[in-house]
């Protein structure tokens, strides 16, 4: 190789840009999370940031136990709740993409003793129906059953006593065991359970360490950081729980800030040695509308419309620099007084993931404060003076 290549390939101004955007970035981040923390907004944060193919951040910010001085770091695990609904949405993706699974293939053929309610054709429910959450049944059916510890068999067969709102595919209503059932359909036609499906095709191949899918792994893992909830204007540490781990699909993953980077990296396409996006862009694919406008992320400045589509919200907004209308994946997840949210920003190569160790009303803006502050810092040809502007300016605009 020549010099002149050697130079083209690495470019010294290029290098130190990112460095500084880099840095910026941190600093900023630290600002923001500090103060949540000294405001008593939170305890622990971990934080990751992907853009284009590089994890940007990757760090915690506060506390795993309020009680001890051990801080969060970019490898400490939370419990994600239905964020673990995103990882469902997309290994179904890829299943009917393989043509293992349709979207059209019915619950009951795979679940025998799977029949909605007492109407003259209960058993339309379909892949697709499960996964939007376009089923037709009650909100949150059978929810109480998962967090009982409840099988997915047994709380399958229940669903002949619940009466359908609508017919398949007619209207949004938010589920958990419902969902859950997916599981059931992707055992049958691979022979593995959902585990196992998830670490053979996404974890291992992407190096996600820390994750893992059930109680006694968790307990077990020493950088946790630990569940807290607030009483009397003071944070008080909870005991971890083992809900929903009967019930991986809609909220039983556990994970970093670090692998939540890598599972974003991937997303965004940018690992196609272990797949091609092509494989699983299906789930990104509106399925029904979420109406109305009391929904937090519906508060979004410049907010358009939102939709579900297999274990994923789509939204589409105006970005205000531009005018130009976009599109983001996302999904919140709460379990166990853990708070977390996950976005991808497509257009923009961009991933955010936030997840907190207490339910704070933060997690509801925190996706478009740093998407805020992500954009000062890279749009602009001077990232230190971005970084104090960023601070300055508390309104968010898309």
């Amino acid at each position: 190789m020549t010099t002149l290549e050697t130079k083209t390939l690495v470019n010294p101004e290029a290098i130190r840009l990112y460095e500084l955007q880099k840095q910026a970035l941190h600093t900023a981040l630290e600002a923001y999370f500090d103060k949540a923390i000294a405001s008593g907004d939170i305890v622990g944060a971990g934080v990751s940031i992907v853009k284009q193919d590089s994890i940007i951040i990757s760090e915690g910010f506060g506390k795993k136990n309020i009680k001890l001085n051990n801080k969060v770091d970019g490898e400490t695990v939370f419990r994600l709740g239905s964020l673990s609904k995103g990882f469902a949405g997309i290994l179904a993706a890829t299943l009917t993409n393989e043509g293992k699974l349709h979207w059209d293939d019915k619950v009951s053929d795979f679940i025998p003793e799977f029949h909605l309610g007492n109407t003259p054709n209960p058993d339309r429910v379909t892949l697709a129906n499960i996964l939007s959450h376009t089923s037709g049944t009650p909100y949150h059916s059978y929810t109480n059953l998962v967090e009982a510890g409840m099988s997915l068999r047994d709380i399958a067969q229940r669903f002949k006593d619940v009466n359908p709102i609508s017919a398949p595919g007619a209207t949004y209503s938010y589920q958990n065991a419902m969902f859950a059932l997916c599981e059931e359909m992707m055992h049958k036609v691979t022979g593995k359970n959902l585990s196992t499906l998830l670490q053979d095709r996404f974890f291992k191949p992407l190096d996600m360490r820390t994750i893992s899918m059930d109680n006694e792994a968790l307990l077990q893992t020493g950088n946790v950081a630990l569940p807290h909830a607030q009483s009397r204007n003071q944070f008080k540490t909870l005991q971890l729980t083992n809900k929903y781990y009967n019930a991986i699909a809609a909220g039983g993953i556990n994970a970093s800030a670090l692998d939540m980077a890598k599972w974003m990296r991937f997303l965004l396409g940018h690992n196609p040695e272990v797949m091609d996006k092509s494989a699983f862009q299906e789930a990104f694919n509106p399925f029904i509308e979420v109406g109305g406008r009391s929904h937090y992320y519906q508060k979004w400045s410049g907010h358009l419309a939102s939709y579900y589509g297999y274990g994923w919200r789509i939204h589409k907004y105006l970005e205000g620099t531009s005018g130009e209308e976009k599109t983001i994946w996302h999904h919140g997840g709460s379990v166990n007084n853990y708070r977390n949210e996950i976005a991808l920003f497509p257009e923009d190569d961009l991933g955010i993931c936030v997840l907190l160790n207490s339910n704070s009303k933060l997690a509801q803006h925190v996706i478009p404060d740093l998407q805020k502050i992500v954009n000062d810092i890279y749009k602009s040809k001077s990232p230190e003076l971005a970084v104090n502007h960023t601070d300055d300016k508390r309104k968010v605009v898309y």
